[in-house]
């Protein structure tokens, strides 16, 4: 049983759980900002799992009160992530971080201290990291990445897909939908199979740009 943090209510403490495939145990969040990170988190390829509030850490004031500190986030990277391969992180708005800062740098400190012991790393991410265009298609290609039925029944699309970008190098998703098929009933029916190929890698898109129907698509194998 994950701890559950005790939180004051405000505009942006919207809690739920996510049904993440990466996820130990139930992804609980505690505001849209943790909900959006943990979205990030099922999409990056290089995460094998983690794991929301796993830990409790033991710190104590200058006056010798005990204190305990729970991080949000505990993440396992893949090998290729060295030297640094699980990383704890701390989820917050920035707003927060100047109006708590007296409150929160010494739950910090302790939490950097207690992961050089493991050999991990802490880090604060906020809004700025989060909150970009990035995570915006991170949204939008999630469900597709998800759709188990597109890889099993559409094998011959994504072939016909791959087959054509690799004859035209690149093309929007626009000009290669057309190029496979030219009535509109089958270009709808492909749609869905792209935007699959593009959430799992297999066809390139640079995600830091508003994805559209006239981004540049390419082949990756």
């Amino acid at each position: 049983i994950m701890p559950i943090r005790k939180i004051p209510k405000n505009y942006r403490n919207i809690t739920g759980m996510a049904a993440h495939s990466k996820s130990v145990g139930c992804a609980a969040y505690e505001s849209s900002l943790e909900r959006d990170f943990l979205s990030l988190l099922e999409f990056c390829p290089d995460v094998i799992r983690f794991e929301v509030q796993p830990v409790s850490i033991e710190w104590f004031d200058d006056s010798g009160k005990k204190h305990m500190y729970t991080p949000d986030v505990l993440v396992h990277y893949k090998p290729s992530r060295q030297p640094v391969t699980i990383i704890l992180y701390e989820v917050k708005y920035r707003s927060d971080l100047r109006k708590n800062w007296s409150v929160l740098q010494p739950k910090f400190k302790a939490a950097r201290a207690f992961c050089r012991q493991k050999g991990w790393m802490f880090k604060l991410v906020t809004e700025v990291e989060i909150h970009t265009v990035y995570l915006q298609n991170v949204r939008f290609l999630l469900p597709y990445m998800r759709n188990a039925v597109v890889h099993e029944y559409y094998e011959p699309y994504m072939i016909l897909l791959d087959q054509k970008l690799k004859e035209l190098k690149t093309a929007t998703p626009r000009e290669l939908v057309a190029a496979v098929f030219q009535d509109e009933w089958n270009q709808a029916k492909i749609l869905p199979v792209l935007w699959y190929l593009v959430a799992v890698g297999e066809i390139g898109a640079d995600l830091n740009l508003p994805l559209t129907m006239n981004s540049t698509l390419w082949r990756k194998r």
